[in-house]
């Protein structure tokens, strides 16, 4: 088959700058469908990120909803194998339970995906349910990193970090409770944000008041990209229990002027957490770098009881994960989960949560809301707080403690040591406010490294404003220019 594009030329795409080669009669969406079939085909074997292709919508682009005078134009788009329904597609959550589960109808946003003129081909790797940090389990699939196979992309965005990365597609569907969208995207050379609370539906099957702590989102390579999705994709569907907002002006405007000079805190010392003198000497790396942009940059960290805060946090996983498994139990009629169809640890979640009691569900949202109202007040002094993605570097494949294959018996040691690793992410998500992992660190072992932003509720235009700044400062070079060794473009 002969392709529109070499691969070199192809992967020097962002979803922006293909949609408006669309637009000009340059490119069709078939071609560009084709291309990235071609895309996930050639690096796939080594990566295992993609689970399927939709052969249907890859010749027949406009056979299924996309809209072509969206502003993506028909460009490729994967969807992680979890949260937006797709009407009559597969979709089993990482899960060996979930194989042959087709929903009924499409959610919302994937109304509003196809709307923004996004062809959506296929579906992407997540562990079980996307409880874990890794897509790895070898009775169903394990997601590499493109820059070391070796090593675990993280999660639980898993596949998608992986064809972003490696040139496949420059723009992906992805989900965050956590750090989901942030740690891959941070662990793999992306772009990642994590909108506020009231930007992306979960409708129908959840309001944010029952989902509380995810969101939906993408990752991508350029912050022109992430602001284009964030402005044709949000918004609420009727009967939304809490109200969706829109920005003052649109973030594709925003995004082309910087900001004015910022109170940018920095911050590795998380409660009980520190991150390795490594790490350390990235995030005060990006300080510098971001004080000769103009920025005040110091030392500080919000007034709130951060232990208390992951112990809330934990509490809301637990029973979170508990009644979704639980409900799924209740649909086959079954009393337990069978323990050869899921995972260990996420049996022992069901078994810690499926009886919390509504007062231990009150105490955690008091807290909640005292950690919420400390960060709110921080953000009353400082525009955005600095801090590195993880504590910790990225794990090789293989290592099971942060796994839902894990055989720890304990449920609260096993979520503390997600803690140890993953302690700057989880809060955003709590409190409800924006975060942003853009890729301007490097690991001593050669990977990606995220430096996260977070800001105030609403805040969301400030981050990718100045991601924006410091994508131009950079010339577009995120990662140094580097590139990993599982790509498109790669001999």
């Amino acid at each position: 088959m002969t392709l529109a594009m070499s691969w070199e030329e192809w992967s020097s795409h962002d979803a922006t700058g293909l949609a408006a080669r669309v637009r000009n009669g340059e490119l069709t969406p078939t071609e560009l469908a084709r291309q990235a079939a071609a895309g996930i085909a050639r690096t796939n074997p080594a990566l295992s990120a993609v689970v399927e292709i939709f052969e249907d919508v890859v010749s027949d682009p406009l056979g299924d909803g996309l809209d072509p005078s969206g502003p993506f134009a028909g460009v490729p788009f994967l969807m992680k194998d979890l949260g937006p329904t797709l009407k009559g597609r597969l979709q089993e959550q990482g899960s060996l339970f979930m194989r042959g589960n087709r929903p009924a109808a499409d959610a919302w946003l994937t109304g509003r995906m196809r709307k923004a003129g996004l062809n959506l081909m296929g579906r992407t790797t997540t562990p079980e349910f996307g409880v874990c940090s890794s897509a790895e389990n070898p009775a169903v699939y394990i997601t590499r990193n493109p820059w070391n196979t070796d090593y675990t992309t993280c999660g639980s965005s898993a596949g998608t970090a992986a064809v972003v990365a490696a040139g496949v597609l420059p723009l992906s569907h992805a989900t965050d409770g956590g750090g989901s969208i942030r740690i891959p995207a941070g662990f793999n050379g992306n772009i990642g944000l994590k909108a506020s609370r009231g930007v992306f539906s979960i409708a129908p099957g959840l309001s944010d008041i029952t989902g509380y702590v995810s969101t939906q989102g993408c990752q991508s390579r350029s912050v022109r990209d992430t602001a284009a999705f964030v402005d044709a994709c949000r918004g609420g569907a009727p009967g939304e229990f809490m109200p969706y907002w829109t920005a003052p002006e649109p973030y594709s405007t925003l995004i082309r002027h910087d900001p004015p000079p910022l109170r940018i805190a920095l911050s590795h010392e998380w409660g009980d957490y520190r991150a390795t003198p490594a790490i350390v000497s990235e995030l005060e790396r990006a300080g510098r770098f971001l004080a000769e942009l103009g920025h005040h940059v110091d030392w500080a960290l919000p007034d709130v009881d951060l232990r208390a805060a992951f112990a809330a946090q934990t509490t809301c996983y637990i029973s979170n994960f508990a009644q979704v498994i639980a409900g799924l139990l209740e649909a086959r009629g079954l009393a337990r989960p069978p323990e050869e169809l899921i995972e260990p640890m996420n049996i022992r979640i069901w078994e810690a949560g499926r009886d919390m009691s509504y007062a231990e569900r009150y105490r955690m949202q008091a807290v909640f809301n005292s950690t919420a109202r400390g960060f709110g007040a921080f953000f009353e002094t400082w525009d955005v707080i600095l801090t590195p993605i993880t504590a910790l570097p990225t794990p090789k494949i293989g290592t099971r403690d942060y796994l839902t294959t894990s055989d720890n018996p304990d449920v609260l040691d096993w979520f503390g040591n997600l803690w140890r690793f993953f302690a700057y992410t989880p809060l955003s998500n709590l409190c409800g406010i924006p975060a942003l992992s853009m890729p301007m660190g490097r690991q001593e072992n050669g990977l990606p490294f995220g430096i996260q932003a977070q800001a105030r509720q609403a805040n969301d235009g400030l981050l990718l404003q100045l991601a924006a700044q410091v994508e131009r400062a950079l010339e577009g070079c995120w990662n140094d220019g580097r590139r990993p060794a599982i790509h498109v473009a790669a001999d």
